[in-house]
Parts: C-alpha cells; structure tokens; sequence
C-alpha cells in the first residue's frame, strides 16, 4: 500500500471518529453557530467524499470545502509528531501522528 494511501485510510477515519482518532478544533467562526449548525456541518464534513484530482492531487483525503445554509466551510486535517511540537515526520504511522482536524468558515483561512 503507497503511503498516500495509507494516509487517505487515516485520514478519513479522523474524519468519520472525530475527536476519538484525533483533535477536533473548530475556529471562533464555527463556535459562534448555534450548536445545530455546528452539529450538522461536522456531519457533513464526516460524510465528504468528493474527492477528485482537483481538490485532492496526492490522494490523502487532507482537505475539504462544503456548503451549510449557503456559507463556504473548508476542512483541513495536519500532521504532528506525537508532542504536538513538530511536524510528523511520517504521517502514514499513527505511533509518530498526532492529527488535527479543523473546521473553518472560509473566510477565516
């Protein structure tokens, strides 16, 4: 299996356990919602799955854009080694990986 794939793997399962298989971290922008709203859109960024080579050139499943009532929220997930200092040195490896979800309007990027 290509490492990138192996991120892929981990990455949506960060997605779809949020804040099981790694921290959660919602900007200012998405804790002002009512909580409904943030309910939903972390709803919607555990079901993406439109990937394509446009918007996910390496294949790591590491980035995503959706709509809620209108309003663009981006997703990211990042790499870092287990002390939360340094970037992972090998993203592929959960024992050196901690990773990070953030969900953001986009005009917070």
């Amino acid at each position: 299996m290509s490492n990138h794939k192996k991120i892929a793997e981990l990455n949506d399962l960060c997605r779809k356990s949020m804040g099981v298989t790694c921290s959660l971290v919602q900007t200012f922008g998405i804790n002002a919602l009512p909580e409904k709203d943030q309910s939903q859109i972390r709803e919607k960024v555990e079901l993406f799955n439109d990937f394509s080579e446009g918007n996910d050139p390496y294949g790591e499943h590491d980035f995503g854009a959706i709509d809620h009532d209108g309003e663009k929220i981006y997703w990211k997930i990042d790499y870092y080694d287990p002390d939360m200092v340094h970037g992972s040195e090998d993203p592929s490896d959960p024992s050196q990986t901690a990773r990070v979800l953030t969900i953001m309007l986009a005009n917070e990027y």
